[in-house]
């Protein structure tokens, strides 16, 4: 089974996606989002530095996903399609122009026809609120101070992601919203295990 985890800043994609890759014993991939060297100067700069951003990060995600694509058994911090709901949304909010995102998605376009399927797309799902306590809570110098970035990305976030989804014909019995709160609980953990599972079966099924 391969999963691929969505979801706005904040929302747990690392932790889900270690602890099911433990679960599993399986390969992960984690974005190495954080060591990105762009990352930096697009929070201090987001008009000149977007574009050249994204593009890293699509590139870095392709690379790693590239290398793990003949294994059966893969859990994915991220996805292409992740990727493109920041774009679209700096899109929808100016900061990239429309050369500049045509240029994006057709570089993605080309990444995902190189890529297996994704079996199952867990999109995590939670209250403002408690995005924003979240990212407080683990205190990254740059997301400091980006109230306003925040703001608009958590209240478009799930819109955009749901036109992107229907823009590439993402079947539905492919996508799992999973709302979630702590899922250190051991409790919460099995929950979302058993509703992973049971959304692959039913899209295998389906596919027979």
């Amino acid at each position: 089974m391969r999963i691929g985890i969505i979801g706005p800043i904040g929302s747990g994609k690392s932790l889900l996606s270690r602890k099911l890759s433990q679960y599993y014993n399986c390969a992960l991939v984690m974005e190495p989002v954080e060591k990105n060297e762009y990352l930096p100067y697009f929070y201090e700069d987001k008009e000149t530095f977007a574009m050249l951003s994204q593009n890293a990060f699509y590139s870095a995600l392709f690379l790693l996903m590239w290398k793990t694509k003949n294994e059966p058994n893969v859990v994915c911090d991220s996805t292409i399609f992740s990727n493109l709901v920041f774009t679209e949304l700096l899109r929808l909010d100016g900061t990239m122009t429309a050369m500049e995102v045509a240029l994006t998605y057709a570089i993605a376009d080309e990444h995902l026809k190189r890529l297996p399927d994704v079996d199952v797309h867990i999109v995590l799902v939670r209250p403002i609120p408690q995005l924003f306590e979240n990212v407080r809570k683990r205190g990254r110098e740059i997301e400091k101070n980006q109230e306003d970035y925040l703001n608009y990305h958590y209240a478009n976030y799930y819109d955009v992601l749901r036109r992107i989804f229907k823009n590439y014909k993402v079947p539905e019995q492919k996508v799992l919203w999973l709302a979630v709160n702590d899922m250190n609980n051991p409790a919460e953990f099995k929950e979302i295990v058993a509703k992973i599972e049971a959304k692959y079966e039913s899209q295998k099924n389906l596919s027979k």
